[in-house]
């Protein structure tokens, strides 16, 4: 009954901004990481960004400058804004989240939001 939904993906021009939102819910004790991965057509999932409970963030190298991500911890959501988005930007991009769950910190992934950047 633990689900990640991600929202906020769709169609925007190079230049333009985005911002993905990933909502956790269900029986959750507490949070311990929230973070955001994409996958472009026949390639790797590949690492974005995370942050904790506590605000610590985490960026790929890539990333940093353009993408911000953040959290509103009483509503267990994490944002992902991306601005001056590039077409190589474009993928699935997945919300992750390491929830305590049963006991036991479990790793959980969302459905996925498509974000394609292209005129």
């Amino acid at each position: 009954q633990v689900q990640l939904v991600e929202s906020g993906g769709g169609l925007v021009q190079p230049g333009g901004s985005l911002r993905l939102s990933c909502v956790a819910s269900g029986t959750i004790f507490s949070i311990y990481t929230m973070g955001w991965y994409r996958q472009a057509p026949g390639k790797q999932r590949e690492f974005v960004a995370t942050i904790t409970s506590g605000g610590s963030t985490n960026y790929a190298d890539s990333k940093k400058g353009r993408f911000t991500i953040s959290r509103e911890n009483a509503k267990n959501t994490v944002y992902l804004q991306m601005n001056s988005l590039k077409p190589e930007d474009t993928a699935v991009y997945y919300c992750n989240g390491v929830l305590v769950v049963g006991g036991a910190y479990r790793d959980y992934w969302g459905q996925g939001t498509q974000v394609t950047v292209s005129s």
